[in-house]
């Protein structure tokens, strides 16, 4: 079971909320996808959050868009910033990358994203969610992690 960024939003705004700002305090992120041969590939990307979607935009034949397009399956780290404060904590996003074909669009999303001159061809996906985690210090005593799934309740785990 998938869902999109407005079904995960709506599920647990909270959640959703603390994400986005995490997603927005950096530019830079991680994503991971899988290479022909099935290990994995790191790279770094800039997303955006838009009209209710998670977005991951690439230069044309880059080997993390080849790597999507040959299977969907990814999974995005937050850049966890300097030193080891790690403010809202570590969140991470897993799902299935679909790529944008429709010229329309991907006009859009140009248009909100990049200024006018942006260059052409670029890949553009959007996302089908299948698990947030954000793992956190709370009261510097216990470590707290969060799991959502798509029609799943938000699970919260606790430990010392």
């Amino acid at each position: 079971m998938t869902a999109n960024w407005a079904s995960f939003t709506e599920a647990e705004p909270d959640l959703a909320r603390t994400t986005e700002e995490r997603f927005g305090a950096f530019t830079h992120h991680i994503l991971a996808t899988l290479r022909k041969d099935g290990s994995p590939r790191t790279t770094g990307l800039e997303v955006r959050f838009l009209n209710g979607e998670l977005w991951l935009g690439m230069m044309p034949n880059s080997l993390k868009a080849l790597d999507l397009r040959r299977n969907p399956r990814f999974a995005l780290q937050a850049n966890p910033g300097e030193g080891q404060s790690m403010g809202g904590g570590d969140v991470r996003i897993s799902g299935r990358a679909i790529e944008v074909e429709d010229p329309a669009l991907r006009a859009v999303y140009a248009e909100e994203v990049e200024p006018p001159e942006s260059p052409e061809p670029f890949h553009l996906f959007r996302t089908e969610l299948t698990e947030v985690v954000r793992t956190y210090i709370e009261d510097e005593k216990y470590l707290v992690v969060q799991i959502w799934k798509p029609g799943e309740p938000l699970r919260t785990l606790k430990r010392t």
